[in-house]
């Protein structure tokens, strides 16, 4: 199973705001993250980058 851990940039500031993420839904510039064991999480933003070789997703904030 892919889980990645989510890095939201804001500036030159990275912070990981979650890991084993197995779910992202984009609405607009909300992305719900979707946890393994079912937690939850919105923040906005875009998505610059999912890079499954590393098991990062990159969102940059707005």
């Amino acid at each position: 199973m892919c889980e990645l851990k989510v890095i939201l940039i804001n500036g030159e500031t990275r912070n990981m705001i979650m890991e084993s993420v197995t779910k992202m839904v984009v609405d607009g510039e909300n992305i719900d993250l979707y946890g393994i064991l079912g937690e939850k999480e919105t923040v906005k933003g875009s998505i610059k980058e999912i890079n499954f070789g590393t098991g990062e997703a990159i969102i940059l904030h707005k």
